[in-house]
């Protein structure tokens, strides 16, 4: 068996690694040559202004008199400069956002390794092609873009990282730190003939880098007075920065200006999914070069914010994010990031027809360089005769391209110039798609071999080592050495082919990974022939009625996935499970309790997502009702016979019980103090990191009579998950682990309605004497009913129940506002993904109970298990996409990684439910000293 679990998890690995390859791999080629435009550009420097977490309604709407939120920039728009939404795109995180600002591509997947700070690729950016680059701000942000630029010319200034605490005073603090700096810097440049003759070259950008919308979002939510504060804020600190740099500069009018936002933000304080609170961010553009507002009659967008924003007849120029990093690139004469897939957003441009045609010219070279480098790698890479050139692109079409668009400039056809190169644009585009995801469709059919032979190979071994279905007994034999040897050759064929086309080492892992996969399926030949054997004495409509039942559960489990609401109709069915199979009439107490539970817990999938509507006295509420469930169960143990309890377990419970006090005091404390700008107390910071110490060390110290153990581990876990909770989910552990009580009494019953076995008393039975290999039981179908309940209570009601654990947003930081308050993105989702792993850890423990009280070998079950995972996991492979909307892609990809990871996961945590349930710490005895 270790042999076994090895294997599975090798092969899991390859599976959930897979998807990243696939679909993941950075679009980034290097070789190509920078492009620049070649007539003089319209500005000498740019200021480069981002107001993180900024929504576009927030800076857009007037307020409930009537007012500008920013009455500095709405003037900008009105009378000065031009305006737009620009469009993010998922994930709605700080550094894709400015990657996609000021280098023009749309990071891939790889950096959230990095927690999107440091460079998981090289890349080129605007600010490595100017001549000097000065920035203020984050220095989660800042550094990535001065380690990635050649030379010494880009300089940045950064507070402590301390500084971003979502619990401090005032977070729009960040930002007067910003203005402050850049006017320090600014008067200190005229006492210093280097930086001054610095500041005064062209090619200069200056980004001033503004969290505190950010930190003020997440820490009071957008629509609080905070956040519109700080929007004031920082349109006043916008208007003495721009003043004071005219002045600075004598007015030159050789200036332009940008404000945009990297990303957005939900009602509820969160980004990085992709509703359009997250993805539709500001931009206003001014200065030098730069339209002046364009008044129109109307305006056609699929949207109503037009009218909302009273900005009607004003043009608003809507632009992909990326975009703005060519129009940056334009306005100083800069060549266009390298590996920029913006298009430039000519209607910005206040300029003559033959600057913007050579300008589009240019971005248009600078994609196809790209392009011809992606070509060339593919090509290298590809057997010629199996190499399928992009049609719409091949060698002679770009040079007529080329030399059409350059002969249209040449005789001042400036329209159609710009038409052709806005064509070739998106070919060159469509193009590097192409080549990125060549392989795709082979490497997706290797691993779905590989998956649909495991999953065959997973369920022999359940029927050959855990049924009673099958007679054949392996020998060795000719036909198996023939079999052995026309598999080797396949995978040498394989491998040959690979090598003569200089594939990476991943290649060669997830092309034969299926030939040892399915010729340890075809060794099983006798045991196929047996179970076929065996299905056709069965009535044909019994085969298909299990069949199609099987199917009809997993597919609802599938649909759960994309619809909570799923999870109910489920619970509803689970509740009339007992009527169904008549269960009823033997246990008529236990399976109303279970049906009323079934019910309640029902509810919760219905309740909005966790983190939208905090409340806090409903956690309070939660940690009381945990205490009066404590005291009723020390006081029944209490006057329980001698023999099933000793001083010792009573002690814990009682150390559990303080715990919880102590957690819903922290909470109402922390929450109290926050509310009032206080921070978070030091010592209700340590006594959280306490409780999270000892709620995994408890357990192990009480009894391991079955009710009491769990009893102990839902009681230590509870504690944890008070200190994570904000809202009604705080209830969720309660309800489900009663139901997971009840579930155990109720299976008992099931095992005699089927006369598998007599009875035990649960309550005097212990995880330490559940080892006895010898009364283990072969498998029986209602096993199947046991795999299933177990999947869905764990996976799906402890995932989905109160929240989606795919899309980023569904998680609230103030969770964990217990444990800090200082932006630290892996310490953060660390603690997010322990409060998701709490109910996973209940109904783990449970499974365990279920498995040992039923005389079934935990590897049976848990095969079983593995076979209904790894189909569904089946299922999110061909549902992965890689077209149609960002937030559709990225959804589809965390469903698979979600199914793919647990999968993985389930595997450490039933050896991690053995341990919490059978192990059992002894504290060392005092002594008694005698004095003589």
């Amino acid at each position: 068996i270790p042999l076994f679990i090895l294997a599975g998890l090798l092969v899991h690995c390859v599976f959930l690694v897979s998807i990243f390859d696939i679909y993941f791999s950075s679009p980034l080629v290097h070789g190509m040559t920078p492009q620049r435009t070649p007539l003089p550009p319209p500005a000498k420097r740019l200021l480069l202004f981002v107001a993180d977490g900024l929504r576009a309604g927030s800076l857009y709407e007037l307020s409930s008199n009537g007012t500008p939120q920013a009455p500095y920039l709405r003037g900008i728009l009105e009378n000065n400069g031009s305006w737009g939404i620009s469009h993010t795109r998922v994930p709605t995180e700080s550094r894709p956002g400015h990657v996609a600002l000021i280098a023009g591509f749309y990071e891939d997947v790889s950096a959230v390794a990095k927690g999107w700070k440091e460079n998981p690729v090289e890349f080129d950016s605007v600010f490595n092609q100017s001549k000097y680059t000065w920035s203020w701000g984050s220095p989660d942000i800042l550094p990535m873009f001065a380690k990635g630029a050649t030379g010494d010319h880009v300089y940045t200034f950064c507070y402590e990282a301390e500084s971003e605490d979502f619990g401090a005073q005032d977070a729009a603090e960040l930002d007067t730190w910003v203005f402050d700096h850049v006017k320090s810097f600014f008067n200190s440049s005229r006492s210093n003939q280097t930086l001054f003759s610095a500041l005064n070259e062209d090619k200069v950008v200056l980004f001033l880098h503004l969290l505190g919308i950010d930190t003020n979002g997440h820490a009071h939510r957008p629509n609080s007075r905070e956040y519109k504060e700080n929007i004031k804020k920082v349109d006043e600190g916008i208007k003495e920065i721009a003043s004071m740099i005219e002045n600075f500069y004598g007015n030159d009018g050789k200036t332009a200006f940008i404000l945009t936002s990297d990303h957005g933000m939900t009602d509820w304080g969160s980004h990085g999914a992709g509703h359009p609170l997250e993805t539709l961010t500001p931009l206003i553009v001014w200065g030098a070069g730069v339209n002046y507002p364009q008044r129109v009659t109307s305006q056609s967008f699929e949207d109503s914010f037009l009218k909302e924003w009273k900005l009607e007849n004003l043009k608003r120029l809507d632009v992909n994010q990326a975009d703005i990093a060519p129009l940056m690139a334009s306005l100083i004469g800069v060549p266009f990031p390298l590996n920029s897939v913006g298009t430039l957003p000519l209607e910005y441009l206040n300029n003559s027809a033959r600057f913007k045609a050579e300008s589009i010219f240019t971005n248009a070279v600078q994609i196809l360089e790209q392009f011809k480098v992606k070509m060339s790698q593919k090509k290298k890479t590809t057997l010629s005769f199996l190499f399928t050139p992009f049609k719409p692109l091949s060698d002679s079409e770009q040079i007529h391209f080329l030399k059409k668009a350059r002969l249209y400039i040449q005789q001042q056809k400036y329209d159609e110039a710009v038409s052709l190169c806005k064509s070739l644009i998106n070919l060159a585009l469509e193009g590097l798609s192409y080549y990125h995801t060549y392989d795709r469709l082979f490497l997706g059919l290797s691993i779905a071999m590989g998956f649909v032979g495991w999953t065959t190979y997973v369920i022999l071994v359940i029927i050959k080592t855990h049924t009673s279905l099958t007679k054949a007994v392996q020998t060795e034999n000719k036909e198996s050495t023939v079999l052995f040897y026309g598999f080797a050759s396949v995978g040498m064929i394989i491998g040959f082919f690979l090598l003569i086309q200089t594939c990476p080492w991943t290649y060669y892992v997830y092309c034969l990974l299926p030939v040892p996969v399915w010729y340890a399926v075809l060794r099983e030949i006798p045991v196929i022939q047996d179970l076929a054997a065996n299905l056709m004495s069965l009535h044909i409509n019994q085969s298909i009625g299990f069949f199609l039942t099987c199917t009809l559960g997993i597919e609802i489990l599938v649909f759960s996935f994309f619809y909570r609401s799923a999870l109910t109709i489920g619970l509803l069915v689970f509740a009339g499970w007992p009527v169904i199979t008549q269960l009823w009439v033997q246990a008529k107490t236990t399976a109303l309790i279970w049906t009323l539970l079934c019910v309640l817990l029902a509810i919760f999938p219905l309740m909005p997502v966790v983190g939208r509507e905090p409340n806090i006295p409903l956690v309070i509420a939660t940690g009381l009702l945990t205490l009066l469930i404590s005291f009723c169960s020390l006081a029944f143990l209490c006057k329980s016979e001698n023999k099933y309890r000793n001083s010792e377990d009573l002690k814990v419970i009682f150390y559990q019980m303080l715990s919880i006090a102590l957690s819903t005091y922290v909470v109402n404390s922390t929450h109290d103090n926050l509310k009032n700008k206080k921070g978070l107390p030091v010592l209700n910071q340590i006594i959280s990191w306490m409780t999270l110490v000892s709620s995994s060390m408890l357990p192990l110290l009480s009894s391991t009579l079955l009710f009491q153990r769990l009893f102990s581990i839902l009681l230590s876990l509870m504690s944890t998950y008070l200190l994570l909770s904000t809202g009604y989910e705080a209830l969720f552990p309660l309800v489900l682990s009663g139901l997971l009580f009840v579930w155990i009494n109720m299976e008992q019953e099931a095992l005699q309605h089927y006369g598998l076995s007599l009875k035990p008393k649960l309550a005097v039975f212990s995880f330490t004497n559940a080892t006895d290999i010898t009364q283990f039981r072969q498998l029986h179908l209602d096993d199947i009913r046991r795999s299933f309940f177990f999947i869905s209570f764990c996976w799906l009601l402890s995932f989905f129940g109160t929240g989606n654990i795919a899309s980023v947003n569904s998680f609230d930081p103030a969770s964990v506002y217990c444990f800090l308050t200082v932006f630290s993105p892996f310490m953060m989702g660390g603690l997010l993904l322990l409060k998701v792993v709490i109910p996973f850890v209940l109904v783990s423990c449970a499974f365990e109970a279920v498995q040992v009280t039923t005389q079934l070998s935990s590897k049976s079950l848990f095969l079983i298990v593995l076979v209904i995972s790894d189909i569904m996991a089946l299922h999110f492979f061909f549902l992965v996409k890689d077209y149609g909307s960002w937030l559709d892609i990225g959804t589809s990809i965390s469903h698979y990684v979600l199914v793919m990871s647990l999968t993985i996961f389930m595997m450490l945590m039933n050896g991690l439910a053995q341990l919490l349930t059978t192990k059992k710490l002894e504290l060392p005895k005092r002594t008694k000293h005698h004095s003589m």
